[in-house]
C-alpha cells in the first residue's frame, strides 16, 4: 500500500526502496518548516540529515522570531548573542530576559514566538510598602521573581504600575496575580495562614488599565466572596488567582506603547489585610486562552 516511514527516511541509495525523505533537498524542507511551529520543527529534525540541517537554518528561525526581537536583544549584553545562530537566539529569548533592575521580564512564547511580559510587585508603586506595620516582602519559589509583597493590614490599598515597551502588533491581556492568605512550607507541605485576612468581602477591588493611545479598561470584584464561592464549590483562598483587568491592542504604527495599570480599594471605612501581591502579566489574549485550555505544549528548540 505504501512505503513505511523508516523506508522513506532511508532514501533510494540506502535501502533500494525508491526515493525517500532523505532525498528531499534541504532548501525544500526549510520552506516547509516556515509553516510549522518550533516544537514541530524540533521533532522533525530527528528524521535525517536534511531535516536536521533545515531545522538549523537562520531563515527558518528568523521567521519564528517576533518582528521586534532586536529590541529584546537590546536588553541582553551583546557578548551573549553576537555569535549565536537565529535558532540559539530564539532559545535564549524564550527564557525570561530581565530588565529594569530585574523587576520586569520579557520572553517569547516557545510555540508561537509572540512576546510576553511580567512585572514584579517590586516594579510597582505600593502605598505604604516601606512601613513594616503594613507590608512585608516574603521570599518564595512560587513567584518567578522569588519574592512577593504581603499585606498584613491597611486602610488605603493602592498599587500602581507603568510599562513602556515596543510591543509588536497584537491584542494583549493584562492581569494581576494575587493570593489571599499567607502561605509557607511546614514539614515539606504547603500551608496557608488566614490570620490577617479580612475586609476583602466588604467592598470590591477596582482594577484599571490605560494606554498612551487612549485605550482604557476596568474591572471590579470582591476578592474574598466566601459564601458565594462555597455555593459553587470554587474557592479562591489559598490559591494564586489571576484577575483579568482588560485587553489593549497594539498596531504596527505604534513604535512604543505605554501601559498604566492599578488596583485600588481606597474606601477607608474599613481595614483590609492578608493578601499577597505577586506580579502583573501582559500576554497575547488568545495565547492566554489557549494556555488555559491546554491547547499548546511547549518544547525546547
Amino acid at each position: 500500500m505504501g512505503a513505511s516511514l523508516s523506508n522513506l527516511t532511508e532514501g533510494a541509495n540506502g535501502s533500494g526502496h525508491g526515493p525517500g525523505l532523505g532525498d528531499i533537498p534541504e532548501s525544500c524542507v526549510a520552506c516547509v518548516f516556515m509553516y510549522l511551529t518550533p516544537p514541530e520543527i524540533c521533532n522533525l529534525a530527528r528524521l535525517n540529515r536534511a531535516f536536521r540541517g533545515a531545522a538549523s537554518s537562520d531563515s527558518v528561525w528568523e521567521s519564528k522570531l517576533p518582528p521586534n526581537y532586536h529590541d529584546l536583544l537590546d536588553l541582553v549584553p551583546p557578548q551573549r548573542y553576537q555569535n549565536l545562530s537565529k535558532k540559539d537566539i530564539f532559545a535564549m529569548l524564550s527564557r525570561p530576559v530581565p530588565f529594569d533592575d530585574g523587576n520586569k521580564v520579557v520572553w517569547i512564547d516557545r510555540v508561537t514566538g509572540r512576546v510576553c511580559m511580567s512585572v514584579s510587585a517590586k516594579g510597582m508603586a505600593i502605598t505604604g510598602i516601606e512601613d513594616r506595620r503594613y507590608w512585608n516582602w516574603i521570599p518564595t519559589e512560587e513567584s518567578r521573581f522569588q519574592v512577593v509583597a504581603y499585606l498584613q493590614q491597611i486602610w488605603w490599598f493602592e498599587v500602581d504600575g507603568v510599562v513602556k515597551f515596543p510591543f509588536p502588533a497584537d491584542i494583549y491581556t493584562l492581569s494581576f496575580r494575587l493570593h489571599i492568605g499567607r502561605f509557607s512550607k511546614r514539614l515539606g507541605r504547603r500551608v496557608c495562614n488566614f490570620e490577617h485576612t479580612h475586609g476583602w468581602d466588604l467592598k470590591p477591588m477596582r482594577f484599571e488599565l490605560s494606554t498612551s493611545d487612549g485605550q482604557q479598561a476596568s474591572y471590579e470584584c470582591c476578592l474574598d466572596e466566601i459564601e458565594h464561592e462555597d455555593a459553587y464549590g470554587n474557592h479562591k483562598r489559598g490559591c494564586w488567582v489571576e484577575y483579568k483587568v482588560g485587553e489593549f491592542t497594539v498596531t504596527d504604527t505604534d513604535p512604543v506603547t505605554e501601559i498604566r495599570f492599578s488596583m485600588k480599594q481606597i474606601d477607608c471605612t474599613h481595614s483590609k489585610g492578608g493578601l499577597c501581591v505577586d506580579s502583573v502579566s501582559i500576554v497575547p489574549s488568545d495565547l492566554k486562552e489557549d494556555r488555559r485550555r491546554g491547547v499548546w505544549k511547549s518544547a525546547k528548540p
